[in-house]
């Protein structure tokens, strides 16, 4: 056994990251020149700041000057901004822009005057005389300019490096030919030879998510060494290994145990001190895993001990007949009691003793300790008895049982005699009796290895607040202090089993009759407002809630165009906006609860649910209703005859009128009027308004009827025709025809009402808010009244200004996460009061929470180790669980592109039990985005197919992208500086041109957009074109592409072979892959060669580089080079507006679907996706050259060959079955694409917008690559591709392994088995293949470290040469 400590973990931490670290000086001028105007009398500070003895000297006298003129909150705030390096985006842009010019050779500093260049000073004057005849430079917004009454001048920029003598110099002369009115004067900031420290980045998030082991998928190759990459780098982050070992063994955590975390959470916050309730909620919210369980030892486990052998397990057991008093003896953990206690003390004896009682008595209570003990490492167990009685139990544990370990531990103390106090000889005494041939002092001495839990206990009891010692708890519930003083405490608990048993016989009991209903049933039943009805769909626990909260989207609901590009959030958001309500009575009030009828109101059933909630309303003084039309058939007017009346009188009728109009038609003689030719005018009622009701029904249209169509399939998942109710957000649904009646909207009212409805109404009265208007401080009491028993308040220093931060969380999120910390550090920049309010949940039913998250951000620079300034902020993981298997996320601002750079292990599974000491990641800010929105303003529609083009002056076309339809949605891979983008030249710029812009830097009416790239925020632009006046009648991807015209890389590529080389449609064969973590890389190798083994036609490799380790992409280029293919590794940013994935591998999912559109160029015609777990066993030739008979691509079927898997084919049953039809279901590890169909017929866009609709239900697309398509079958056909070309061993049988041409190696849901071992058991040339690839890998990394030796014998040649040179 292991100590539980690991000691002397290196602290030491270092990292490098983005651009050159610009001088701290310009970086101060960039902050002043925000506050005031610098270029006049304030820069004479410059010039005297000359570098000092070192940097942190440096950066104090900074801010030493700085502060003549900041106040010292903006000294703060000026700390704050060098930290973040807020600056460095600007100031990297300025040296762009210089190196565009370029700069004259050798000049530190020069001057730019009308497109002529000089270094020297005394050239200024001949250059000034004909300037004016030269054109005129462009300025950027905020470019830095000397105060100056004359614009009409020639315009003078300098780049130079302030403080420097050279820019003394320049500005000496300048500034006074400003003053006499001859130039206008601009400053860039220029460095010669930059630093060549990279700057640390903060301001992102790191996370180490829980992986699932269901599947083993890490690779078995050990890395020996650590590889060096020459890139920059801009995020380090580290993972120490420094375990305590309570955190190793993490138990899921009980039902009982789950459903208050977030309320204990909020306690612990609550009751920590002030000044520490932050480090507290930060503390949790990112190390959750391992601090959501108690730190107890169990003695004893109902369901696993063997003791407990023939007890039975039913539940049904509660219910037999036993005498009073007696307990049910089930094998169930449904009774927990933990105790904790201070060995030593005095009650100690007592409790341990009473455990001992009820587990001789076989009583079915699971018992549990918590130690609290003395955490001083240097007391051993030789001092304090408590520490050796710990040491002593983990002793007898190891080797035999808790349950042996708890008898010897009671043995101890029944050897006091009354009076005495418990000592470590009571300990000694039972080890030498009951394990002779121990060896005591090994296990309670210095060098034990049985300390585990030691300090666990303490933490968790010091956190819990639960107060003096002794303490228990009964399934969760402390009890009281008079409990705990109790001469008969066995009693109390017995009690409170009973009590617990009456609680568990009850829910079985219903659960039984109604497997629907939960416990929270049982409770509401107990309440005043028990009804006499009981509907299983209403009182179930299961429920599902639309989401109202979205950014204004000004869209009416007969906008479907547009209504049909929004996400669910903002379809609800326009729904809710946009409907009308028919209530008891006409008044403009509050009504507690409302309800959404949905049903299609041309069908008798969608009549009868309106007549059932008609009648419920006159009843009813809480309840308003609307109504959502979901027509079963293909939309007409013709058949929605009945559906637009209704709509007609809720847009143009007052309540009255309206109640018996909806009545009216509602009937069945009324509808069958309809439909034989009674015109709408005859079936109105009297006090109609008659001719606005008309005049709103012939012009109405079917566009409402199609929004709400629309909002009830891709929102609330209903098939056309299906039945619902909404209650209050509720979905309740969908709903048979006979399911509903009138008792049962009764009773909704009643529990909507109750339970939630009734506390927000009963904050005001209903004349003191009218629901039309928002009262903002309605809101605001209501919150406060809602939240103030959770409040954490931090006051601020007195007599000092103070920003007021009221901060509302819910502990455990991945907000309070990022939260925590961000208070944290406004805390030490401003003067802060904070109101803390805890927003917890309750009756959690899953772990809130399944990472460890750090947040990078510190309010200033810091000394690191030797007095390295400053050291670069780093994201920190301590005291990490060795057992489980992590995977490494960063969570980054949305206009950043990131890669791993270098580390050691494999990021993508960390397993702590296999690595040393400390694992490290390098991240490389690699790209800003730059995003925008394109639409024609003819047609008002994106102008899809549209090309832009992306450049500097002296490079015009650096990167290019396509426009989606969806939103008219493009993205640019760009970095700091002044950027120009055009509409690519070819049909792009043949048919349209630039109309006008938004959110760019140069005036609108420029047909070059200028753009600006000069801090981390996100860039987005609104772009407008317009089709020539000759090419109104052209469509973008209508004609062939040449190949002349389109062989250009896409947005998103980046090639390292750095090659021109054009393709042919038939000459090579596009392959593209995915792959992230070291095995699933090692399979993709394996994939490349078996592919190049059976092809004569030349390859090439698409990769998705988002996730590509370092390690890969340094082999590749090798592996390109030896067998002769190309490659390129493609890379796309998750658009903001789609609905994000949390999860690495749902994300990887996504790219393999979601963007083939504009992944790859327009030169590539057709492209096959290869899992990367595949082995080729043919020619993919073959394969491009399918005819897929008009569909966008193909793929292979399922095989269903293999019949003892017919239990594991969930595509055989349920919705599958139902949706697909007679068609097949497809896997998705291999399918071709014939991406000018594709993008032809707007399938990305197609598939992108199911997705969105889709994916905000997290139980919809469970495996995202392969449902998306599969459920878009009958909108995007699939053609099935024949059978052999994937043959996968759990679906298909051995007799067709002979015929395959692919074998994928696919989970097997029923065996589990790891890939790696399936590889070397299903495909004999694996191994081959296998090993001549780590042959090659093994003669790249002799050639690396030859070549390093060589450099360092370089080196050393060089020095001896000058050491003798400087000696003679």
């Amino acid at each position: 056994m292991t100590s539980a400590y690991s000691h002397s973990i290196p602290t030491f931490l270092s990292s490098l990251d983005w651009y050159a670290t610009p001088p701290f000086i310009v970086l101060l001028f960039k902050h002043l020149a925000l506050q005031r105007e610098v270029l006049g009398p304030n820069t004479k500070i410059f010039p005297v700041l000359f570098l000092t003895d070192s940097e942190h000297s440096y950066y104090n006298l900074i801010l030493k000057k700085a502060g003549q003129f900041l106040s010292n909150l903006q000294i703060n705030l000026l700390k704050f901004a060098l930290s973040i390096r807020a600056y460095s985006p600007t100031v990297q842009m300025f040296q762009q822009i210089a190196a565009d010019e370029p700069p004259p050779e050798g000049c530190s500093a020069f001057v730019v005057i009308h497109e002529k260049r000089t270094c020297k000073t005394n050239e200024i004057k001949k250059l000034l005389k004909k300037a004016a005849e030269r054109p005129r430079p462009y300025m950027f917004k905020k470019e830095h300019k000397f105060p100056t009454l004359n614009e009409n001048v020639p315009v003078v920029i300098l780049y130079a490096e302030i403080g420097t003598k050279d820019f003394v110099k320049f500005h000496t002369v300048l500034s006074e030919k400003v003053q006499k009115e001859e130039i206008v004067y601009i400053l860039r900031h220029y460095v010669q030879k930059p630093s060549s420290r990279k700057m640390y980045l903060s301001g992102y998030g790191v996370e180490l998510a829980i992986k699932s082991t269901e599947y083993k998928a890490v690779d078995d190759i050990q890395i020996k060494g650590i590889f060096l990459f020459s890139v920059l780098e801009v995020i380090r982050f580290f993972l120490i290994k420094h375990l305590i070992e309570s955190t190793n063994n993490l138990e899921p955590l009980k039902i009982w145990e789950l459903q208050d975390l977030s309320f204990q959470a909020a306690s612990q916050i609550i009751s920590s001190p002030v000044y520490s309730a932050l480090k507290v909620m930060k503390d949790i919210a990112q190390n959750f895993p391992i601090k959501a369980r108690y730190d107890k030892i169990w003695v004893n486990n109902i369901e696993k001990d063997h003791i407990y052998n023939k007890w039975p397990t039913s539940f049904q057991e509660l219910f037999k007949q036993t005498f009073s008093g007696v307990i049910q003896q089930i094998r169930r953990n449904l009774y927990n009691l933990v105790l904790f206690i201070d060995p030593v003390q005095e009650h100690a004896a007592d409790f341990v003793k009473l455990a001992e009682l009820f587990y001789h008595h076989n009583i079915p209570l699971r018992i549990g300790f918590v130690f609290i003990l003395n955490t001083n490492e240097e007391i051993d167990g030789n001092e304090d008895a408590g520490v050796a009685l710990l040491r002593a139990f983990n002793y007898i544990a190891e080797e035999s049982d808790t349950s042996q370990a708890f008898i010897s531990m009671t043995n101890m103390y029944h050897k006091m005699k009354d009076g005495d106090i418990f000592t470590v000889n009571h300990v000694r005494n039972v080890l030498r009796s009951e394990f002779p041939h121990a060896d005591i002092q090994s296990i309670l001495g210095v060098d034990s290895e049985y300390d585990e839990k030691r300090k666990a206990g303490t933490t968790f009891y010091k956190k819990t607040g639960l107060g003096p010692l002794p303490q228990a708890l009964f399934n969760g519930v402390p009890f009281n202090g008079e409990e705990m003083a109790a001469a008969e405490l066995d009693t109390v608990i017995l009690q409170r089993i009973t009590d617990a048993m009456g609680f568990f016989q009850r829910a079985v009991f219903m659960v039984c009759r109604l497997p629907h209903l939960s416990v929270e049933f049982y409770f509401l039943m107990d309440q005043r407002n028990v009804v006499s009805r009981i509907n299983p769909t209403i009182l179930d626990t299961k429920r599902r809630y639309i989401n109202f909260i979205s950014m204004s989207v000004p869209v009416g609901v007969e906008d479907f165009s547009t209504f049909s590009f929004l996400d669910s959030q903002d379809k609800s958001a326009v729904i809710s906006q946009n409907m009308k309500y028919l209530t008891k009575k006409d008044e403009d009030v509050i009504y507690a609860v409302t309800v959404w009828i949905i049903a299609d109101f041309d069908k008798p059933a969608g009549r009868h649910l309106l007549s059932k909630a008609l009648k419920h309303l006159k009843t009813s003084s809480h309840t308003r209703l609307g109504i959502v039309n979901n027509p079963m058939s293909k939309i007409t007017e013709d058949n929605t005859a009945v559906a637009r009346a209704i709509l007609t009188a809720f847009l143009t009728q007052k309540n009255s009128s309206l109640k018996s109009f909806l009545s009216k038609i509602a009937k069945e003689e009324t509808a069958k009027a309809l439909a034989t030719g009674t015109t709408i005018k005859k079936l109105l009622v009297p006090g109609m308004d008659d001719s606005t009701f008309e005049k709103k029904y012939n012009t109405l249209g079917v566009d409402i009827i199609q929004t709400h169509q629309m909002f009830c399939q891709e929102v609330l998942k209903l098939l056309p025709g299906q039945m619902a109710v909404v209650s209050n957000g509720r979905v309740l649904g969908p709903l048979d025809e006979n399911e509903f009646y009138t008792e049962d909207f009764h009773l909704l009212e009643t529990i909507t009402f109750s339970t939630s409805a009734e506390k927000i109404k009963g904050v005001k009265t209903v004349d003191d808010c009218y629901f039309h208007k928002f009262n903002l401080e309605f809101f605001i009491s209501l919150t406060f009244y809602i939240f103030f028993n959770s409040i954490v308040k931090l006051d601020p220093q007195q007599n000092e200004p103070f920003y007021d931060v009221i901060a509302i969380v819910d502990p455990l999120t991945r907000e309070a996460q990022k939260m925590a910390h961000l208070l944290i550090v406004l805390g030490d920049i401003v003067n802060m009061k904070l109101r803390l309010f805890m927003n917890s949940r309750s009756k959690l039913s899953e772990v809130p929470l399944k990472s460890f998250y750090r947040f990078v951000l510190e309010p200033e620079l810091t000394s690191g180790a030797n007095n390295l300034f400053p050291s670069g902020p780093v994201a920190k993981f301590l005291e990490m669980p060795e057992t489980l298997l992590l995977t490494l996320n960063m969570i980054i601002p949305e206009s950043w592109l990131v890669e791993a750079v270098n580390s050691s292990y494999d990021l993508d599974n960390i397993h702590l039990q296999d690595v040393s000491r400390i694992v490290t990641a390098e991240y490389e800010l690699e790209y800003l985005l730059l995003e925008g929105h394109c639409f024609d303003v003819t047609t008002g529609q994106p102008p899809r197919g549209l090309q832009f083009t992306l450049g500097m002056k002296n490079n015009p076309v650096m990167f290019d992208t396509t426009v989606m339809a969806n939103l008219g949605y493009f993205q640019l891979k760009a970095n700091p500086g002044a950027w120009t983008l055009r509409l690519r030249k070819g049909r792009s710029e043949d048919i349209y041109h630039i109309f006008g812009h938004e959110g760019a830097d140069s005036p609108v009416h420029l047909e070059d957009v200028i753009v600006v790239l000069n801090n981390f925020k996100s860039k987005i632009l609104k772009v407008k074109v317009q089709k020539k006046p000759d090419k109104i009648g052209e469509d973008l991807l209508s004609v062939e592409v040449t190949e002349e015209k389109a062989s250009w890389e896409s947005i998103t590529s980046f090639s390292d072979l750095q090659t021109e080389e054009k393709e042919k449609k038939n000459d090579v064969l596009n392959i593209f892959s995915v792959a992230s973590g070291h095995l699933y890389e090692r399979f993709l190798r394996i994939m490349m060669l078996s592919v190049l083994r059976h092809t004569k036609t030349p390859v090439k490799f698409w990769f998705l580089k988002n996730y590509l380790s370092p390690t890969f992409k340094e082999i590749i280029p090798h592996m390109a080079k030896e067998y002769g293919f190309q490659y390129e590794l493609v890379q796309y940013k998750w658009p903001r507006w789609l609905h994000q994935q949390t999860e690495k591998q749902r994300i990887i999912w996504g790219y393999k679907i979601l963007f083939l559109d504009v992944l790859f160029p327009l030169a590539v015609y057709k492209i096959i996706f290869v899992d990367a777990d595949q082995i080729v066993r043919s020619d993919l030739k073959e394969l491009r050259e399918i005819d897929l008979n008009g569909a966008p691509y193909g793929y292979v079927p399922f095989c269903d060959s293999r019949t003892e898997m017919d239990g594991y084919r969930f595509w055989k049953s349920g919705y599958w079955a139902s949706h697909l039809g007679r068609r097949k279901y497809h896997i998705s590890a291999l399918y071709v694409v014939d991406l000018k169909t594709f993008r032809k017929i707007a399938a990305g866009d197609r598939l992108r917008g199911q997705y969105q609709a889709l994916s905000q239900d997290p139980n919809s697309l469970s495996n995202l690559d392969q449902d998306l398509p599969n459920n878009m079958i009958h909108q995007l056909a699939i053609k099935s591709l024949p059978q052999e070309w994937l043959w996968c061993e759990t679906w298909c049988n051995d007799e067709s392994k002979k015929k395959a041409k692919t074998i994928d190696l696919c989970n097997n849901p029923k065996t589990k088995e790891p890939k790696l071992k399936a590889a070397l058991r299903i495909v004999p040339e694996w191994v081959q293949y296998d090993s001549e690839i780590r042959k090659l890998i093994k003669q790249i990394e002799k050639g690396k470290k030859n070549l390093t030796q060589s450099s360092r014998k370089d080196g050393e040649q060089r020095h001896r040469e000058i050491k003798f040179k400087s000696i003679c």
